[in-house]
């Protein structure tokens, strides 16, 4: 299935969210109960070489700049791919804890997210193979503000960690292919 173009009016109300949340929701269901197959999104983003090593990428109608810090050859005129991933994750939990705080009857009135990884840099540069390349630890660090008890909040975060698909993508293996290709 693609995802339509469309840009709703901006809102940042917790009634508009609510709202918002609940029609998606709904129509999303309808979508799946009908036909089991809508579920399965398949997203498409592209990415070409700027700079010493920043990346341009093209997702649907948004174009981003990816860089890397002087330190690591680029430029710095935007956030890393690791900070981007990061930034992706902690934007994802955003959307789940609205998500499921409005399914749940649970009242979030604000939400900030702080995320931190660690990574060996020694295996990018190839001097230690025996380090992960990847991040070998992150810390998500959630503050919800409402009226609701901790052990509320705590629900929320036990049903987001089994339905945030960026948190599911970090926990979890992903069969990955790579193709190259001479142009």
């Amino acid at each position: 299935m693609t995802l339509l173009d469309s840009a709703p009016a901006s809102t940042s109300s917790a009634a508009d969210r609510a709202e918002r949340l609940t029609a998606a929701g709904a129509s999303w269901g309808s979508r799946i109960a009908a036909d089991p197959a809508q579920a399965h999104l398949t997203y498409r983003v592209k990415g070409r070489g700027e700079g010493s090593v920043a990346t341009a990428i093209t997702a649907g109608k948004h174009r981003f700049l990816v860089d890397e810090p002087a330190a690591l050859a680029g430029d710095d005129t935007a956030a890393s791919p690791v900070e981007i991933a990061l930034g992706a994750l902690i934007s994802c939990q955003v959307v789940v804890y609205r998500l499921y705080a409005q399914a749940l009857g649970i009242r979030v009135d604000d939400i900030s997210v702080v995320a931190e990884g660690d990574l060996d840099a020694s295996k990018l540069f190839g001097i230690n193979e025996g380090v992960r390349a990847g991040f070998s630890d992150i810390r998500l660090d959630i503050t919800l503000t409402g009226p609701e008890s901790d052990e509320r909040y705590q629900e929320l975060r036990e049903v987001v960690d089994k339905h945030c698909p960026v948190l599911d993508l970090f926990a979890n293996p992903t069969p990955v292919s790579v193709a190259v290709v001479k142009g």
